[in-house]
């Protein structure tokens, strides 16, 4: 099971990662959080001070079509903010 779906990168995570430290990640909704701390510290060789989880349940949505009205959802997920030690920083962009 890989826990670390993907990051979250938004200006909203950006800044506080700038500010304080803290990161998000989109994380496998069964994962715990000393697999999602275990998960980050192994990926990228840093220092997990906290880790605080978020689950999101399914969102109902809809489309019109010439047939008719298509009724669906998204998928349930799970949102880690991880809080990194002070003087350590994951750069999302150096793969690029």
């Amino acid at each position: 099971m890989s826990v670390l779906i993907k990051p979250i990168i938004t200006e909203k995570m950006t800044a506080d990662s700038e500010l304080n430290n803290r990161y998000g990640f989109v994380v496998d909704p069964k994962a715990n959080k000393l697999q999602i701390k275990d998960a980050v510290e192994a990926t990228y060789g840093v220092s997990v001070k906290k880790v605080r989880t978020m689950n999101y349940g399914p969102t109902r949505k809809s489309r019109y079509t010439k047939t008719g009205v298509q009724h669906g959802k998204t998928n349930a997920i799970k949102k880690a903010i991880v809080d990194v030690v002070e003087g350590d920083i994951i750069d999302f962009y150096s793969n690029l």
